[in-house]
């Protein structure tokens, strides 16, 4: 049997294609829906997986949807699966249904996995990893899995379509400006996918259904890769791009010595994924000048992470603000992550956010991001969270909803707007100026002593 099975690249799809063949080990393709993406991607892990034993992986953003859009997904052209067509029943040796996993006769292994559970997928390394949908999935995937392919000499590959100026855009332009690397940005106007007319009517049928300017802004994320097209559905995307063309985003702006301490706000879980942001209040507002994010941590050890990176910048805690949530207590421990951080900064210097409607937490997000500025570099990982927050959408309903979507940009998004709550409080008011004093001339108007005299005279003449 000759592979791949009975397929061969289409023209656009070509260059990606000689790139992988030749041994290159970094690609990264933003091509528009329905491109090909996955099967160019299916192809070559089978072609790879006969030229180098190893592990493979296609990790798609969450594992629950990997079985959906990838193992029982059926090509509607052939009608037959696709990991069938790229992986033929007679190049196998098994097929764990179970763990969407397949092991070939030449001993290497394929698998499909998920970027939110990517810090369990440890003890079988990988040669080869394609990041589906990429701009939707936990950017800290690849950082975790990156010195694993550099040590092995293996490759990446990420494909998907754009979402905003999220790190979907950031990997692409470090691609391109990588030597050795592969960047393609393609739309629907170049591939010749769909005709002008399939994409007038697509267009229109997006108009449609989210209206004209929100259609507009997902035909253009779809269709176009266009990476300035509003995230629709993002709760503060705007507000983060607008930040950037602001000169708010900036190495600029750091710690400043002569300023109050640190306050911290968060969103913590037990064994889950927790975030960190460190603000500093200036007197014409915030200075975001860290962001801390992992998963798998207690309390305990989220308090000696915290004392050490302010111990390391020496930085002053002055105020750690914890979600509602942080009262709880479980069967593992006796006390809870309010008491444990209590016990480690001290009672004044801990408390709990008051407990509101996600809307208000929203709102105050909203007003406050407005008079904040970010270090680029330090909070890089929740900006992306911030550009990628949004709201879950209702298919039945062809609606977002009102709750934020629970996924990897969550976090960032909670921390910070609890954080919001806090600072929206101390909104600073400027002094109102003070009544002018109609017994003194000198803090008079011009018109206020025209006036006086006026009067004056008036009462002069009266009396005459």
């Amino acid at each position: 049997m000759r592979i791949p099975n009975n397929w061969t690249p289409r023209p656009y799809q070509r260059p990606l294609w000689d790139y992988l063949e030749r041994g290159g080990r970094n690609a990264v393709a933003c091509w528009h829906r329905r491109a090909g993406k996955d099967e160019v991607a299916l192809h070559r892990a089978c072609v790879a997986a006969h030229e180098r034993r190893g592990n493979y992986w296609h990790m798609l953003p969450e594992f629950a949807q990997a079985r959906k859009a990838m193992w029982d997904a059926i090509n509607p052209h052939s009608g037959r699966r696709r990991i069938d067509e790229a992986f033929p029943q007679e190049l196998r040796a098994s097929t764990n249904q179970t763990e969407m996993k397949i092991v070939l006769k030449c001993g290497s292994i394929w698998q499909l996995v998920g970027s939110d559970n990517f810090n369990s997928l440890i003890g079988s390394p990988p040669v080869g990893i394609v990041y589906s949908e990429w701009a939707v999935a936990d950017p800290r995937a690849h950082g975790y899995l990156r010195p694993i392919l550099a040590e092995n000499k293996g490759w990446a590959v990420f494909i998907y379509t754009s979402r905003g100026y999220n790190h979907g855009f950031t990997t692409y332009q470090a691609a391109i400006d990588t030597p050795g690397s592969f960047a393609q940005r393609l739309t629907a106007q170049e591939t010749s996918v769909f005709t002008a007319e399939q994409l007038d009517a697509e267009r229109r049928a997006y108009h449609a259904e989210y209206g004209q300017h929100d259609g507009d802004a997902l035909f253009r994320q779809e269709y176009e890769c266009d990476f300035s097209a509003a995230n629709v559905g993002a709760i503060l995307g705007r507000y983060v791009e607008t930040a950037e063309k602001d000169g708010r985003i900036s190495d600029d702006f750091d710690f400043d010595w002569d300023g109050p301490g640190i306050e911290i706000s968060s969103d913590i879980g037990f064994r889950d994924t927790a975030a960190f942001w460190f603000w500093q209040a200036r007197p014409d507002g915030y200075v975001l000048v860290d962001y801390d994010e992992d998963s798998g941590l207690d309390a305990p050890e989220w308090i000696a992470r915290l004392k050490e990176r302010a111990s390391v910048n020496n930085w002053p805690i002055k105020h750690i603000h914890l979600p509602h949530d942080a009262k709880a207590k479980t069967f593992a421990t006796k006390f809870s992550a309010q008491e444990q951080f209590w016990e480690a900064f001290g009672v004044a210097n801990v408390s709990i956010v008051p407990q509101t409607l996600i809307s208000d937490r929203i709102n105050a997000a909203r007003n406050v991001i407005q008079n904040c500025r970010f270090n680029r570099s330090r909070c890089k990982e929740g900006l992306n969270s911030l550009r990628s927050w949004g709201y879950k959408y209702d298919h039945e309903r062809k609606t977002f909803g009102k709750e934020p979507d629970h996924n990897w940009a969550s976090h960032g998004g909670d921390g910070y707007s609890y954080g919001s709550l806090i600072m929206r409080e101390r909104a600073i008011v400027k002094d109102k100026p003070k009544p002018l004093y109609k017994n003194n001339p000198y803090e008079m108007t011009f018109n206020d002593l025209v006036a006086r005299q006026t009067k004056k005279r008036e009462a002069a003449e009266a009396d005459f």
